[in-house]
């Protein structure tokens, strides 16, 4: 055979192997799919594993019944993984009414008391948050892991016995120091309330983190204890210092800091409502 022939016989090869190739999985998924949806019970868990793969191969491929057939597929797919995720919350609800607690919220929002449940139906977990705060790694979506997670951290964050004026004396004098270590400049005496919160963890150190530091000797103060004692503190917030009264303000965040765990804290005012908040301050009551 003469060399250029060769050439472009293997250069068209080439060029069709990768369309091959997309069309070859283009056609499993779709076998696949067609398969799953001729169930008479449909399975919700195996559809979306089929849906991420048909999604792959469409987005690969230009061609409007794809389209169609994938946008169908999936949209029935999400109505089953969303009756999914309602059966889960129903089953839920129900073991938290044997134990005399209610449960609000629809899928993929559920709320205990004052600690809310985030379902991934797609990942078959679930998560644990106080506001913003998540305290508890993904949980598999079984009912007696996430009773059982939702006892732990009741117990520890809303069942928990905080003192909080001995907190306010704490905040306070973190606020203070924080004050007298910055350079003097009209910007008032609000300090960043996350700086306040790291200057607070570092006074509660022993002398011996500070003689030897390392994990075993750290004392830890998670962030979701520091708004939980927070929002406590919007009850009675004031203190009292050498016989003078000081009154916790805060300073409502900004867009650009709200959501920046660096630069604002969200407090809760419920379950699922709140607000961010950026800095603070000590005003004389």
């Amino acid at each position: 055979m003469p060399q250029a022939l060769f050439d472009q016989l293997q250069t068209v090869q080439q060029t069709l192997d990768p369309q091959f190739k997309t069309l070859r999985q283009a056609m499993a998924a779709l076998k696949k799919a067609a398969s799953l949806a001729a169930e008479e019970r449909l399975d919700a868990l195996a559809m979306q594993k089929a849906m991420v793969k048909l999604q792959q191969a469409d987005a690969d491929i230009d061609d409007p019944v794809l389209h169609e057939a994938t946008a169908a597929f999936a949209a029935t797919t999400q109505q089953v993984l969303d009756a999914l995720a309602f059966e889960f919350a129903r089953d839920l609800r129900a073991a938290f009414e044997d134990r005399g607690q209610s449960m609000a919220g629809r899928p993929p929002t559920l709320t205990v008391g004052e600690l809310v449940l985030h379902i991934d139906i797609n990942a078959r977990k679930a998560q644990w948050f106080y506001g913003k705060e998540a305290l508890t790694r993904p949980i598999p979506l079984s009912i007696k892991a996430i009773l059982k997670a939702y006892d732990q951290q009741d117990k520890a964050i809303i069942q928990r016995d905080a003192n909080i004026e001995e907190f306010l004396q704490e905040l306070y004098t973190a606020w203070g120091q924080l004050l007298a270590e910055r350079p003097r400049r009209p910007a008032g005496n609000r300090i960043n309330l996350i700086t306040t919160y790291s200057k607070l963890v570092l006074n509660r150190q022993s002398a011996r983190f500070w003689n030897s530091p390392s994990r075993r000797t750290f004392k830890d103060y998670e962030r979701p204890l520091f708004v939980r004692d927070m929002v406590l503190a919007q009850d009675a917030p004031t203190v009292e210092v050498d016989g003078q009264t000081y009154h916790l303000r805060l300073g409502v965040a900004t867009k650009t800091q709200a959501g920046n765990a660096m630069r604002s804290l969200w407090l809760p005012h419920g379950p699922l409502d709140g607000d961010y908040y950026a800095d603070i301050t000590f005003e004389k009551a």
